[in-house]
C-alpha cells in the first residue's frame, strides 16, 4: 500500500504543476491510459489471492478516483486561465459607431416615400387608387377632355407624339393622369371616386421641370357635388399632408378646358431664412389646378350633365415633395447620386400612415 501511497503522491505533484492543457492530457494518459501505471497495477490482480484481489483492488479503484478528481479540479482551472487571458487580449470597444444593419442601410427615392404619403391620404379619405396607360391615344388625352385641336398643349413642342401609324394616327405619351378619369368614367357606373397617382411627360425642362415627372388627379362624379366638397378634400388632405393644424387656402379663377369653373389653389406660408414653412404667414404659394368637371367631359365619357356632377383637381407629386422636404432642384430627383439619396431617402422601415405618422 505504501507502493499507492508514494505513486499517489508523485501523480498529484504532476498535476498541480502542469501548466497547459497538453501536460495535463499526458499525465492523464501516464497514469490512467490503457498502458499507464494504474492501469498496469489492475492488471495484476488476476495473480493475487482473493482477499488480498480484494482489499488491492478496493485500494487501486480509490486511487483511480482521486486521479481522476485531481485531473478534473486542474482541468478546470486551467481553462478559467485560458479564458481570462482570452478576455484581456479579445477586447471589443463599445464606444466606436456601430454600423448600420444592412436592412437600414438601403435608402427609398422621396418620390416614392411621398407616393405612398398622399395615397395613404386620399384612400383614408375613402378614394381608390386607379391606373392608365402611359402611351395613349388623342381621344383620351385631349380630345375626351374637351382640349380643343390648336390647342397650345397640342403641340409638338410640348408634347411627345410617336410616328403615326397605318392609318395616319399619332399616339402620344400622356401629359397628365387625366386619361386615368375618362377611362374610369367610360367603364364605371357614379359615384366614382378616385385618385391617379403616375408619370407624365412633357417636352421641358429645368430647376422645377423634367420631361418625366409624376403628378396625382382625383375625380369625384355624384348626383350632388359641390365646390364645398372640393374645398373641404383639398383643406384635409393638405392639413394631413404637412402635418400642420391650421392652413389658409386661396382659390383664383383660371381657365382649364376640362373644368368649369376652374381654379388654381394657393396655399399659405412664410419664409423662415431659406427655408418655407407651410401653413404660417401671409403669402401664397400656387399648388394645384381644379374645378367641376367640364359638361363636355361628362358627354364625352357617356354621363349625363344634367344627372351628374364632380370636381376634379391635379398637382405634381414632385412639386409637393420638394416644397415638403426642401428639395431645391427637381433636377437632383433623377441624377442618381448617392450621397443625395441618403441625405434625402427614407429607410425602408419609415412607411407612412396617418396613425403612426406620414414623415419621420
Amino acid at each position: 500500500m505504501a507502493d499507492l501511497a508514494e505513486l499517489e503522491q508523485k501523480i498529484i505533484g504532476l498535476i498541480a504543476t502542469a501548466d497547459d492543457l497538453g501536460v495535463l492530457e499526458s499525465i492523464r494518459i501516464d497514469a490512467l491510459g490503457k498502458k499507464g501505471e494504474i492501469s498496469l497495477l489492475l492488471k495484476t490482480l488476476g495473480k493475487m489471492q482473493a482477499e488480498e484481489r480484494k482489499t488491492f483492488g478496493a485500494a487501486v479503484n480509490q486511487l483511480k478516483g482521486r486521479i481522476n478528481q485531481a485531473l478534473a479540479t486542474r482541468k478546470t482551472a486551467l481553462e478559467d486561465e485560458v479564458l481570462d487571458k482570452r478576455l484581456a487580449t479579445e477586447t471589443l470597444d463599445v464606444t466606436l459607431p456601430v454600423q448600420a444593419d444592412p436592412s437600414h442601410q438601403g435608402r427609398l427615392h422621396p418620390l416614392s416615400q411621398v407616393w405612398e404619403e398622399v395615397t395613404a391620404i386620399f384612400a383614408d379619405m375613402g378614394f381608390t387608387i386607379a391606373d392608365g396607360p402611359h402611351i395613349e391615344t388623342d381621344f383620351y388625352n385631349f380630345t375626351a377632355l374637351n382640349i380643343p385641336p390648336h390647342h397650345p398643349a397640342r403641340q409638338e413642342h410640348d408634347t411627345f407624339y410617336f410616328a403615326p401609324d397605318a392609318e395616319g394616327n399619332r399616339k402620344v405619351l400622356r401629359t397628365q393622369t387625366s386619361n386615368v378619369q375618362i377611362r374610369t368614367m367610360e367603364n364605371q357606373e357614379p359615384p366614382i371616386r378616385i385618385v391617379a397617382p403616375g408619370r407624365t411627360y412633357r417636352c421641358d425642362s429645368d430647376l422645377t421641370h423634367t420631361p418625366q415627372f409624376h403628378q396625382i388627379e382625383a375625380l369625384v362624379i355624384d348626383k350632388v357635388t359641390t365646390l364645398g366638397h372640393l374645398k373641404g378634400t383639398l383643406e384635409e388632405f393638405f392639413k394631413a399632408f404637412f402635418e400642420v393644424d391650421d392652413l389658409k387656402i386661396r382659390f383664383r379663377s383660371n381657365h382649364f378646358p376640362f373644368t368649369e369653373i376652374s381654379y388654381e389653389v394657393d396655399i399659405s406660408y412664410s419664409r423662415v431664412g431659406n427655408k418655407i414653412v407651410i401653413g404660417d404667414g401671409e403669402e401664397w404659394l400656387e399648388i394645384l389646378g381644379s374645378g367641376m368637371v367640364h359638361p363636355n367631359v361628362l358627354r364625352n365619357c357617356g354621363l349625363d350633365p344634367d344627372v351628374y356632377q364632380g370636381f376634379a383637381f391635379g398637382m405634381g407629386i414632385d412639386r409637393i415633395a420638394m416644397l415638403k422636404y426642401g428639395i431645391p432642384d427637381l433636377r437632383a430627383f433623377f441624377d442618381a447620386d448617392l450621397r443625395w439619396i441618403e441625405h434625402y431617402g427614407f429607410t425602408p422601415f419609415d412607411i407612412p400612415s396617418l396613425a403612426g405618422g406620414l414623415s419621420r
